[in-house]
């Protein structure tokens, strides 16, 4: 446990305009890496803007290990097709955990991260303030592939006997 910094909920929530990779849709699922861990989320059939709405629970050792996601469509015959990935950098959010903020008005905007090259931001992404913790919500641009975004929450968990963010704390 003590490896273990704490653990970030990752509520994957639908995909926009997914690419087509059957005869007219696709039945997509996302796969979430980081380090050994890989979970993924359940199939939504014949669609290419699914709702998954769905959290996975990630153990994060290291701050600055990125979560590494990627869509692919289910396929029954054949091995599943990927529909592109992206990452999502933890620092800017986890930087926004160590201010030592206390009761915010919910949605409150604590910190505004721009698209770059390096991330995979489709447009601007707030962390806000909600009911006593920071969310970061992203819509995240689909990489290596011809269209296609997924919309995504993260959320830090303070996990007794795990060490936490002392390291980033200034």
């Amino acid at each position: 446990m003590d490896s273990i910094l704490g653990l970030l909920k990752l509520r994957i929530k639908k995909g926009i305009n997914l690419a087509v990779r059957d005869t007219s849709s696709s039945d997509p699922y996302v796969v979430a890496n980081i380090g050994e861990q890989k979970l993924k989320t359940k199939v939504i059939k014949d669609n290419c803007n699914p709702e998954w709405n769905e959290e996975l629970i990630l153990s994060i050792k290291d701050i600055n290990t990125p979560i590494n996601l990627t869509i692919y469509d289910k396929d029954t015959l054949s091995s599943d097709d990927k529909m592109g990935e992206a990452i999502i950098e933890l620092r800017p959010y986890l930087q926004c955990l160590v201010m030592g903020l206390e009761r915010l008005p919910d949605g409150c905007v604590v910190k505004r991260i721009q698209p770059n090259r390096v991330n995979c931001l489709a447009e601007e992404s707030s962390c806000i303030w909600q009911e006593g913790t920071i969310i970061q919500e992203m819509i995240l641009r689909l990489k290596n592939v011809e269209c296609g975004e997924l919309v995504c929450e993260i959320e830090w968990v303070d996990v007794p006997g795990c060490k936490g963010l002392a390291e980033l704390r200034p």
